[in-house]
């Protein structure tokens, strides 16, 4: 259990005295994920300190060290979380519509919201332009991000190529071409050239527009149900 840390809230300290509030680790760790995302995000990778992000989080360094060992599993952690949290909401097996294009739809939506996510581009950014400085953040953020929504998208396919719906001959080179097809454009312009990033109902314009030029390829017996 985790104390929470009073110490610049007078008020809060007086209400709390003679017992420190506590609470499970799991979700102090949470906590300090999100505050690690805000801080990497606005400060980079170098600059955001250990004793920063228990500010935010709230909690004292002593839990925080306690809890994370240090900065590289900060950061490995947060990403990992970010992308847990966003997976366990959607579950992409659960996609499961009689009409394929409409399961493609959702599927492709989910992955699209998740990599297009303001606070997921911040930290690419930040990886992109600090990966010379620390050791193996771009690798950390691949495996642990990039990859693995790709490596989600694929099992889903497969799932629907055993339905019998789809016929692909390398299901995961497909994932990651479906995914550079809805997501990489976007994310370029906004990282590299200042575009607003787009807005669900984009996403959700392109997305279409993507699933039916890649069912044209892959579909047995292709007809646009749109």
């Amino acid at each position: 259990m985790a104390e929470i840390d009073t110490s610049e809230d007078p008020d809060q300290g007086r209400r709390c005295r003679g017992r420190p509030q506590v609470r499970p680790d799991d979700q102090t760790r949470q906590i300090i994920y999100e505050a690690a995302l805000h801080e990497f995000a606005r400060l980079g990778y170098a600059a955001t300190s250990m004793e920063a992000v228990a500010r935010r989080a709230g909690v004292s360094t002593r839990t925080l060290y306690r809890l994370v060992p240090n900065k590289a599993a900060l950061f490995d952690g947060m990403v990992t979380d970010r992308l847990d949290h966003t997976l366990a909401s959607v579950d992409l097996h659960a996609i499961d519509h009689a009409d394929i294009e409409q399961a493609l739809d959702a599927a492709l939506t989910a992955c699209a919201e998740l990599t297009l996510d303001e606070e997921v581009i911040a930290v690419q950014r930040m990886v992109l332009q600090e990966a010379g400085k620390a050791s193996d953040i771009a690798g950390t953020f691949y495996r642990n991000g990039i990859q693995r929504i790709a490596a989600a998208l694929a099992d889903w396919l497969r799932v629907q190529q055993t339905r019998g719906l789809i016929e692909l001959d390398d299901i995961d080179e497909a994932a990651g071409m479906l995914l550079g097809m809805v997501a990489s454009a976007p994310r370029r312009a906004a990282m590299f050239g200042g575009v607003p990033l787009p807005s669900r109902s984009q996403i959700k314009a392109r997305v279409r527009r993507c699933a039916a030029l890649f069912l044209r390829g892959c579909q047995t017996n292709y007809v646009s149900t749109r």
